[in-house]
């Protein structure tokens, strides 16, 4: 692929691109492509890995969006793989809540948190490539869902109060999980325009979901200055150094494993011989 068609990491754009109100239509059509819905970025706010240090992390990319309706998402790229995945999600979305409450504001004015993750690696042992997870409260004999209830009190044009019964919006976070390396490469819908991009770092002048064409004009290799290209290679560098050393290290402690096991079992095979023996002349001296 050349430089003319080739299309700057979504992670790299996440860190330096779409902060930029002027790139907020490209989360807009990616937002709108998952949730089927259109979606309106309202603001990006700060999130703790989007601080740009020398010490930052290669391996995670986030960054924390919210939308015209008030709701929360954060949107974040995952290169290597995280045993306590799932666990660190949940404390994520926990935590967004809690900072988007004030002290003693009432709990109905709790914002919907939806976390989405670009995964680089395979979770779990599922053959889909997009999981969706979410909070729902079922019957436990009948399975329907528990649909809750509230009363809203409004006045009409004479001042007489009017109550209306609403249901209550649903404030549990939502999860969407994307595991890019099972993406076959296959269009089916419009979230999958977004997630070949993300594999490929190609979008094809097919395609047609929301500003999908605007993230290809506006995200080309082609388009950085000299300085701004340097900075992305060196990016691209350091997420493969720290791919390798990660992957040294589960290599080398696969290995002292082994050995540690190998000798274990060669120490317990001698004892189990020696004890073997002792019986076998034990048997023996019987019958003699």
């Amino acid at each position: 692929m050349n430089d003319s068609e080739r299309l700057i990491r979504f992670d790299w754009a996440m860190k330096k691109i779409l902060r930029d109100k002027a790139n907020f239509d490209i989360l807009e059509g990616f937002l709108s492509a998952l949730l089927k819905t259109d979606i309106v970025v309202e603001e990006i706010l700060e999130s703790e890995s989007n601080q740009d240090t020398e010490k930052q992390k290669f391996n995670r990319v986030d960054i924390l969006v919210k939308d015209r309706k008030d709701r929360r998402f954060i949107i974040e790229v995952q290169a290597e793989t995280e045993s306590d995945y799932l666990e660190r999600l949940l404390y994520g979305t926990c935590k967004t809540i809690v900072e988007n409450l004030k002290l003693g504001q009432p709990f109905k004015e709790i914002k919907k948190v939806v976390s989405i993750s670009i995964m680089y690696f395979n979770l779990g042992s599922g053959e889909d490539y997009l999981y969706y997870g979410n909070t729902e409260f079922r019957g436990v004999h009948t399975g329907e869902i528990l649909e809750v209830k509230h009363i809203r009190k409004i006045t009409d044009k004479n001042n007489r109060v009017v109550r209306i019964v609403e249901t209550k919006p649903d404030v549990y976070p939502e999860y969407y999980l994307i595991e890019v390396e099972r993406f076959e490469n296959v269009i089916r819908e419009d979230v999958d325009e977004w997630v070949y991009f993300f594999k490929n770092e190609k979008i094809e002048e097919s395609f047609h979901s929301k500003n999908i064409q605007k993230a290809r004009e506006k995200l080309r290799l082609i388009k950085m200055s000299e300085q701004e290209r340097k900075a992305y290679e060196k990016y691209l560098i350091n997420i493969a150094s720290e791919k390798d050393a990660i992957e040294t290290a589960r290599n080398e402690g696969e290995i002292a494993g082994y050995a540690k096991g190998h000798e274990k079992g060669k120490a317990e095979g001698k004892v189990e011989g020696k004890a073997e023996g002792e019986l076998i002349g034990q048997v023996k001296s019987k019958i003699e």
